[in-house]
């Protein structure tokens, strides 16, 4: 489940730091509004694969997710991507729980 979160926000990461540089050139958000709420987000997706196997990494990254859809009423870009990648990432949290389920049942 680990890898399949870890991905997840990997890819999160990179696509909120590239639709702040899209959303920079396409809104009249505040620069630096905007890249504090696009920039830190980008980080804390980059940075939190490393806390998942730690005790509530998986509800930091839930709260991550929420906190990134909310980001919408900064950047409105981020309700779309938000709601995509938390999609994604409770279907990691569900598929990997899943699968761990199966393998423990065939061990």
């Amino acid at each position: 489940m680990r890898s399949i979160a870890s991905a997840v926000l990997v890819f999160e990461g990179i696509v909120v730091f590239l639709a702040t540089l899209v959303a920079r050139n396409q809104t009249d958000v505040n620069v630096a509004a905007l890249w504090t709420v696009g920039g830190l987000g980008a980080l804390l997706c980059l940075l939190l694969p490393a806390v998942l196997g730690r005790r509530g990494g998986y509800l930091a990254g839930s709260v991550l997710q929420v906190a990134l859809v909310a980001a919408g009423i900064v950047v409105p870009l981020m309700f779309f991507l938000g709601l995509i990648f938390g999609a994604l990432w409770f279907l990691a949290l569900y598929l990997g729980r899943k699968v761990a389920r199966l393998q423990s049942d065939h061990s």
